[in-house]
């Protein structure tokens, strides 16, 4: 999947990508704290909250396709102009299938073993034209409407709905897609996470939009979106029991990081990043009374990776030089791995790698991104403490040995630790209370 870096036709320019997984709530206009129970009118009447009172559209980035794309849907659909007032470029029958091809700034709609239609300037949306049906590309479904966008690139496609039924293509994916009924909890503060980050997102970019073409991308830079083909019945209920639901702090939408497994202890922001927030702070995750954590139940709740000398040689040469300024031929033998400093949490702030060429020193995430493992997977965490590796005989000796705790940067809401809290009994309310304390729930205005 690729993302352009300048969009031509209406969109003359297309800001490149910035890989940011936190930042700072710049989000503006307030909140109205509830603690239960539905959402009051301005009338005082209460009403039930329904999906799409958040009032957002969305426009997710999917894919740039450089032969093409193509479109159908599930019912009729109509292929038109994105401006209000478009011409009518095609309408496609239920299954059908349109290639729409660029050149330059425009665009074109060619049928299966038909005619193709006039070159037109700009963007095109395709969008059903019957009640309930859903927009196929690359043999996904989405609902709402497709923006198909010229670029350098290629044509840049664009879902664009509304929030609420976004977060149904989010949540199961992002808290996992087969929760069991006693973990709806988690699930429900998962739809409320998600939310808020994406309200915060909107509002960050707002006056970004009609250059970007899009406000969030489809995977992780943002958040993993997957359609509706990914959606389920767990995480559908829990998008509508919360709907419109955002985290607040001080009338603020908050920013809402995540991570699958903290290892007993969440991360304090400034661990990860520069900037230290008052509701994303490290908190332990021990169950009261025992000595267990609510996420031992990960999968990589522990973790062991043995460093041995020709592929993490390899891997210093092909990732270090993002970070620091690395010599011509590169690092060579490596000869230990140091901690000289650590984080409140117990996670590693700085690491030392001793080389034949050289003292190199990583900050914190960017042990991650420069420690994966063959298949370029970034480490598990940087909670974890460092020994010498056992030889076994017939083996080259080891660098090192990583014990550690955890999955991801360890910031915000432990997935893991949310659904062992919801086993354990705690509705959404006091999980998101438990991740993010001194934050509120409430309604985005």
């Amino acid at each position: 999947m690729t993302f352009p870096t300048i969009s031509r036709g209406h969109l003359r320019t297309c800001a490149g990508l910035v890989a940011a997984l936190w930042l700072a709530s710049a989000c503006h206009g307030g909140l109205r704290p509830i603690t239960s129970g539905p959402r009051p009118s301005p009338g005082g009447v209460v009403r039930p909250v329904e999906p799409g009172d958040l009032g957002a559209e969305v426009r997710i980035a999917l894919s740039t396709l450089t032969d093409g794309v193509e479109v159908g849907a599930t019912t009729e659909w109509l292929l038109e102009g994105a401006d209000d007032g478009g011409a009518v470029l095609a309408q496609g029958a239920s299954g059908e299938r349109w290639r729409v091809e660029q050149r330059g700034g425009r665009l074109r709609a060619v049928r299966s073993r038909g005619p193709a239609s006039a070159w037109i300037e700009g963007a095109l949306t395709a969008r059903p034209s019957a009640v309930g049906g859903t927009m196929v590309v690359g043999g996904r479904g989405y609902r709402g409407e497709l923006l198909l966008i010229p670029t350098d690139s290629g044509v840049l496609v664009v879902n664009r709905l509304p929030m609420e039924e976004y977060l149904r293509g989010v949540v199961p994916l992002e808290i996992g897609p087969d929760r069991r009924p006693d973990e709806r909890a988690a699930v429900e503060a998962q739809a409320v996470a998600a939310r808020s980050f994406a309200v915060g997102r909107l509002r960050e970019r707002a006056t970004t939009r009609a250059t970007r073409g899009y406000d969030m991308t489809a995977g992780t830079l943002d958040q993993v979106y997957g359609g509706m083909d990914v959606e389920r019945a767990l995480s559908d209920e829990a998008v509508r029991a919360t709907a419109g639901l955002v985290l607040m702090y001080r009338g603020q939408v908050a920013t809402t990081p995540y991570h699958a497994a903290c290892g007993g202890n969440t991360a304090a922001s400034e661990e990860v990043w520069s900037a230290a927030v008052p509701y994303l702070r490290s908190v332990s995750d021990r169950i009261p009374g025992t000595r267990r954590n609510y996420c031992d139940i990960a999968p990589r709740a522990t973790w062991t990776r043995v460093l041995e000398q020709d592929e993490l040689r390899r891997t210093l040469d092909r990732y270090l030089p993002a970070y620091t300024s690395v010599p011509a031929g590169g690092v060579g033998s490596v000869r230990e791995l140091r901690v000289e400093e650590g984080t409140s949490s117990g996670r590693v702030a700085r690491l030392a790698l001793a080389t034949e060429r050289g003292v190199y020193r990583l900050n914190g995430n960017q042990i991650r991104f420069v420690l994966r493992d063959a298949a370029g997977g970034v480490l598990n965490s940087t909670y974890f403490t460092v020994s010498r590796a056992p030889v076994r005989r017939g083996e080259s000796a080891p660098v090192a040995t990583l014990i550690g705790r955890g999955n991801g940067h360890g910031v915000g809401m432990c997935q893991w630790g949310a659904i062992g809290r919801a086993r354990a009994g705690q509705d959404f309310r006091t999980i998101l209370g438990a991740y993010y304390p001194g934050t509120s729930i409430g309604y985005a205005d």
